[in-house]
């Protein structure tokens, strides 16, 4: 084994063990619980050397050593693959995930869900309406001179509205309506979409036009409603008693949870696909939580990621789990999405 090899185990042992004990780790308790294949003097001396480069520290005299944020960075860049869930664990996500509702209830499914496989604080962003394109918009007559608007969109979310119109619509004019609305404004993006509708009438035959404009104007009111787009979700606040640091983990970040703000600063800049970010203590945008990690994940339809989820907890964590925990929800979630 040659020596970088060699002080990347010795780091990923202490990494692993200070986790499971949180306790600092000496090099007899490394020798004792790891078959490194070298002498306690040379587990020493790497120790040594992983401490001059900053991996790894001594909080107190003759104490043994824990991870830095530096150390913590290497151990997470290191990790050849995310660690795969058991077939049993990706069974139950699947199970409990599949009997959501509507997207209101598979967000508080999945944020409950991914606290209590990670055991940290969850936290899940609503799939954002400005990050959408539209699926399909169904109008439904209620009465002769009365229609609601029915918006379906990429993410799920179904926004209702109704249109009151000045004169009344008969089944053939309301599937003209319907068709070219549909040619209009489907598979675009909701930015897009809003311009598209400008012209909307502009297909339809003259004596159309004037009902074609309402029915614009309220989905166009539909599409422009950005009410969910800062919301997020929160589980597990009660998982911050099993960590001992208050002032400085565990009241910044009680804190944090009441500003969802700070809270999509914390998700966000996340890819898609479930493709996982990690970000440790001081890489972290928020100042006051710099002895905290956030493990994300964007999700979405298709390669889309529309909005975010993931945890946040101590900087001393079991990185591999959670990664895995939170790509396997970010990908299930994507996947109901899709088939929506």
């Amino acid at each position: 084994m040659v020596v970088e090899d060699r002080r990347l185990a010795v780091l990923r042992a202490i990494v692993e063990d200070y986790v499971a004990t949180e306790e600092p780790v000496g090099s007899k308790a490394l020798v004792e619980r790891h078959q490194l294949g070298v002498s306690p003097a040379t587990v020493r001396n790497d120790m040594a050397a992983l401490e001059d480069e900053g991996f790894i520290t001594q909080p107190h005299t003759s104490a043994g050593r824990v991870p830095t944020d530096k150390g913590y960075r290497l151990f997470v860049d290191r990790l050849t693959q995310v660690k795969p869930m058991s077939g049993a664990e990706r069974r139950a996500i699947a199970s409990f995930l599949d009997g959501a509702v509507d997207v209101d209830d598979v967000v508080q499914r999945s944020v409950r869900l991914l606290s209590q496989l990670t055991r940290q604080v969850a936290v899940m962003q609503y799939p954002t309406l400005s990050s959408s394109t539209v699926r399909h918009v169904e109008l439904v007559s209620l009465t002769p001179t009365r229609l609601l608007a029915v918006l379906i969109l990429s993410t799920g979310r179904v926004e209702q509205r109704l249109v009151e119109l000045d004169g009344e619509l008969a089944d053939d004019d309301l599937a003209e309506l319907r068709t070219t609305l549909n040619s209009t404004v489907s598979g675009v993006l909701i930015a897009d979409a809003v311009t598209a509708l400008g012209g909307y009438d502009a297909g339809l035959r003259p004596e159309l036009a004037p009902a074609g404009r309402q029915v614009a104007a309220v989905v166009r009111e539909a599409m422009s409603d950005h009410r969910s787009d800062e919301r997020v979700a929160v589980s597990g606040a009660a998982n911050l008693s099993r960590f001992g640091e208050f002032d400085t983990t565990i009241r910044p970040l009680l804190e944090a949870l009441e500003e969802h703000v700070v809270l999509l600063k914390l998700i966000g800049e996340t890819g898609s696909d479930g493709l996982v970010t990690v970000r440790i203590g001081h890489e972290g945008p928020v100042r006051s939580l710099a002895t905290t990690s956030v493990v994300a994940a964007g999700y979405g339809p298709g390669e889309q990621a529309v909005a975010s989820l993931g945890i946040v907890g101590p900087t001393r964590m079991d990185y591999p789990a959670t990664m895995a925990s939170v790509r396997a929800v970010a990908r299930y979630v994507s996947r109901i999405l899709d088939e929506a």
